[in-house]
C-alpha cells in the first residue's frame, strides 16, 4: 500500500474513532441512523435498554410534554419524537454534542424540540411555570448528578400531576435518596446499570418532599 493510502485509510479510522450512531427503534423515524459525537463521558442508551424503557412508557408516550436531562446523543429524546410525543426540551452542555443534535433534529425535519446549551443542574434551579409529563434523567456516570437533579425537578415544579421519571444509573449505587412522593414502578439491572421508571404525585403547596 502506497503511503498516501495508508494516511487516507488511517483519516478514515480516526473519524470513525470519533463518529458513531444510535438508531431509532419504533415510530415515525424507525431504523433511522443519527449520527453521535464521541464525547468523554458521552453514554448513549443501548438499543435493548431503550426497547425496554419505551415498552414501559408504550401508553404514555404520544402527545407527551418530555424533558431530557443531560441529552448527550439525544437518544432518549428522538425516540421519544418517533414515537409522537408531543414535544421534547433537550438540556446539554457540551458544545460539541450540541451542535449534533442540532443537525440531527435539522435532519428529521423535528419542529416540537427544543434544544438548551447548559448546565443541566444551574437550568434547574430555576423555577418553571412549564411542566413536563415524563423526564429522562441519564448522567455522565460517577458524577454524583442524579440525587440533585431529582430534587430540583420536584420542588422547583418541572413535574406534571403523575409524571413518569426514568433514572439510568451506575449498579453500584446503593444510598439514592430520592423525593418521598415518587413511587417505583419499574426496575431492572444489569452487571453495569441500573434502571428505573418512577411516577410523582403532587404534594400539597408548600410541603417539600425531597430528603
Amino acid at each position: 500500500m502506497h503511503k498516501n493510502q495508508r494516511n487516507k485509510s488511517n483519516e478514515k479510522n480516526n473519524i470513525h474513532k470519533k463518529e458513531g450512531f444510535i438508531r431509532l427503534i419504533s415510530g415515525k423515524w424507525r431504523g433511522k441512523k443519527l449520527l453521535v459525537k464521541n464525547s468523554l463521558g458521552l453514554r448513549p442508551t443501548t438499543d435493548r435498554t431503550k426497547e425496554t424503557l419505551f415498552n414501559w412508557l408504550m401508553h404514555d408516550i404520544q402527545d407527551a410534554t418530555c424533558l431530557d436531562c443531560f441529552s448527550g446523543s439525544g437518544s432518549l429524546a428522538f425516540e421519544a419524537l418517533s414515537r409522537f410525543a408531543k414535544h421534547v426540551q433537550l438540556i446539554e452542555q457540551n458544545t460539541s454534542a450540541i451542535k449534533q443534535l442540532q443537525a440531527n433534529a435539522l435532519q428529521l425535519k423535528a419542529t416540537n424540540i427544543s434544544i438548551v446549551e447548559g448546565d443541566c443542574i444551574k437550568f434547574l434551579q430555576q423555577s418553571t411555570s412549564q411542566t413536563y409529563d415524563i423526564v429522562f434523567v441519564d448522567p455522565p456516570f460517577s458524577h454524583d448528578l442524579i440525587q440533585p437533579c431529582c430534587k430540583l425537578l420536584e420542588n422547583n415544579g418541572y413535574l406534571s400531576d403523575n409524571a413518569l421519571i426514568y433514572i439510568e444509573m451506575e449498579s453500584d449505587i446503593s444510598d439514592l435518596k430520592l423525593p418521598k412522593n415518587w413511587t417505583l414502578l419499574k426496575e431492572k439491572k444489569t452487571r453495569q446499570v441500573i434502571y428505573q421508571l418512577y411516577t410523582h404525585v403532587s404534594m400539597p403547596l408548600g410541603v417539600i418532599s425531597s430528603e
